[in-house]
């Protein structure tokens, strides 16, 4: 028996929805693009499938979407999402899925009061890069592992004129990239025991953090495990994507995932090839350093389009979503207890504090 594509609507048409969620939408049969709020002067050309609104209110009383996608500037989404889910829709979340613990817990909550799906783009659990990284550690060869470091630099040397780079609650590179490193940490390793928080302004000019050092503590009766995750807008020569050590070795794993490079050169998602790294920037397989040697470790194909299918399931069937309301709510408590760090001179800030 075939199934219905989800009804989606999209709230916002910048460089998220252009450059991820519109492709993505377009190409899965799970879903179908049918609205969109924006006063976007060139979304009415660009989306002749979706019936436009001025306002989010708008579309919310008059679109017949079942799930709505709120990709809008960080410090909108609680708000937003909230209306929708009021309004009885499924709703995806674009990272960060808000700015506070409290704004986090009462989302999660409402969307349980009212039996809907609530998730959060999460995509980088998606990424080539990524999912090599957890076949090594699921494949034990490095022992008991003790350290990672988990890069997501560019090189920006100029502040743009744009919400992410502004002094508005939200903006800044923490709220920006850390929420794929946090995530990505937390499926490998769940959450941590404390966190630690090193953020700054290294551009001139700059009104928001554009350096992110935030170190999260494993440790355990097992001995000391330490996650370092760093981001940063001023950055020429990339640190490896992923370097973890073990008591067993060592696995290290460049470039960044070819995903969003190809989307943005109008490739099509899931196509024949999709998700590998041939011919595009400097990714590259991975190599594992043990005691017998070393090895390389084929690069597995990233796959953004799964996100969006199993949402669509969850809809239709019931399943887990993605990406789990708990699992959304502990990277925000992560981002909250790193501004705490920082608040406080970059300190230990126990997760316990912010449960």
């Amino acid at each position: 028996m075939s199934v219905s594509p989800v009804r989606t609507a999209l709230l916002g048409y910048g460089s998220a929805s252009q450059v991820f969620h519109v492709p993505l939408l377009r190409a899965l049969p799970e879903v179908q693009l049918v609205a969109v709020a924006s006063r976007n002067p060139g979304a009415a050309a660009a989306l002749p499938e979706a019936q436009i609104f001025n306002t989010s209110e708008d579309l919310l009383a008059e679109s017949d979407a079942e799930l709505v996608v709120v990709a809008t500037p960080n410090r909108t989404h609680v708000d937003l999402a909230r209306a929708a889910l009021e309004a009885g829709r499924h709703v995806l979340v674009e990272k960060p899925f808000t700015l506070t613990v409290a704004e986090a817990q009462a989302l999660v909550t409402l969307a349980q009061e009212r039996g809907l799906v609530l998730s959060v783009f999460h995509n980088r659990r998606w990424d080539g890069d990524f999912l090599t990284l957890r076949q090594v550690l699921e494949s034990g060869e490095l022992g008991r592992v003790t350290a990672l470091h988990s890069h997501f630099d560019r090189f920006r040397p100029e502040v743009r004129d744009r919400w992410r780079e502004s002094a508005e609650p939200g903006a800044g590179i923490w709220y920006d990239l850390g929420p794929h490193l946090i995530d990505q940490a937390l499926t490998l390793f769940g959450l941590p025991q404390r966190v630690r928080a090193d953020l700054a302004r290294v551009r001139p000019g700059a009104q928001s953090d554009d350096r992110a050092e935030v170190t999260l503590d494993y440790s355990d009766a097992t001995g000391e495990r330490r996650v370092t995750l760093h981001a940063s807008m001023l950055t020429a020569w990339t640190a490896p994507r992923f370097a973890v050590h073990g008591t067993a070795g060592s696995f290290v794993i460049e470039g960044l995932d070819p995903q969003e490079e190809a989307l943005k050169a109008g490739e099509t998602p899931g196509a024949p090839g999709w998700g590998h790294s041939a011919g595009r920037t400097s990714a590259a397989a991975g190599r594992l350093i043990t005691a017998q040697g070393e090895r390389e470790i084929p690069r597995l194909p990233g796959d953004y389009p799964a996100l969006y299918r199993a949402l669509a399931a969850s809809i239709r069937e019931g399943s887990p979503p993605p990406v789990t309301v708990q699992q959304a709510l502990d990277t925000v408590r992560v981002l909250a207890a790193a501004q705490r760090s920082q608040t406080l001179g970059s300190g230990w800030v126990s997760l316990d504090a912010l449960a």
